[in-house]
């Protein structure tokens, strides 16, 4: 029995430091931004199920932001709305365009009247980008992950729901590029987004969340309203630079608890 007493307090106190149950929630009057990237089953052996949500617990998630009610705004709407948003808002991002994000995120979205952005890397296309960030990473896992198809691309805009912002033209490593370069990534993909789906491209993501104050610069020269980091958080956006928004990252081994505590505090643990 002692030994039971025991085993249990030390589950107790890791479960308290794995999920933070206990810390304060933070005001919900600062809109939570989610960052997805595939909604998949995961694949064994790949290296990359985190960036996997399973489209069972998608639709929990979804649910459960629905249900206790949670007001969705793309990217653009909720800069625009900054100064007069209520209280529980919420956007939905996913990163890269990958084809799973109109195969499986987006019937969900549509079922239950759901917005989100979705960040387009231009060349997406049979293109390995994990090893701009490690070497060591190409493994071809992501550059053989489907992408999205430009007429699925059109039938999201068309819905209503969806707004479509930049990734960069390749998703390269911003702070390792030539200033040309970086003009090319950010300005350029933002031009050819607007010409080949007739919208405006407002909204932008650095990838891997990697950038320096040129980068930052070049996106509000090229006219982008807003950008997004992968940085942990949740922002106050009438004080936070618009240019540099913290996420709530939505991994592919979070359950529902986790899910719920990160909505509460941008993060699952201590410092997760």
């Amino acid at each position: 029995m002692e030994y039971l007493l025991i085993f249990l307090f030390i589950l107790a106190i890791y479960y308290s430091f794995r999920y933070a149950w206990w810390t304060k929630t933070v005001n919900l009057k600062y809109p939570r931004i989610l960052m997805y990237h595939m909604i998949s089953k995961h694949k064994k052996g790949a290296k990359f199920n985190g960036l996997r949500v399973d489209p069972i617990e998608f639709e929990k998630q979804i649910k459960y932001l629905v249900d206790t009610g949670w007001t969705f705004f793309t990217m653009s709407e909720l800069i625009n709305s900054k100064s007069s948003l209520p209280n529980k808002s919420v956007a939905i991002t996913f990163d890269d365009g990958y084809e799973d994000n109109f195969t499986n995120a987006f019937p969900i979205l549509e079922k239950y009247n759901v917005k989100a952005t979705i960040y387009l890397v231009v060349h997406r296309h049979n293109r390995e980008w994990s090893s701009k960030r490690k070497k060591k990473n190409n493994n071809g896992e992501l550059k053989n992950e489907p992408k999205l198809l430009d007429e699925q691309i059109v039938k999201l805009i068309n819905s209503g729901l969806i707004e479509i912002g930049s990734h960069t033209m390749t998703h390269n490593n911003l702070p390792t590029l030539s200033s040309n370069d970086k003009k090319n990534e950010i300005y350029n993909s933002k031009i050819i987004i607007e010409e080949n789906f007739k919208i405006k491209c407002n909204s932008f993501c650095y990838p891997f969340g990697l950038y320096d104050n040129e980068d930052i610069q070049i996106t509000k020269d090229s006219f982008y309203t807003n950008a997004v980091t992968t940085k942990k958080g949740i922002n106050n956006l009438t004080k936070a630079n618009i240019f540099e928004l913290d996420r709530i990252t939505i991994s592919g081994k979070d359950n529902i608890l986790a899910f719920k505590i990160k909505l509460k505090r941008g993060l699952r643990g201590l410092n997760k």
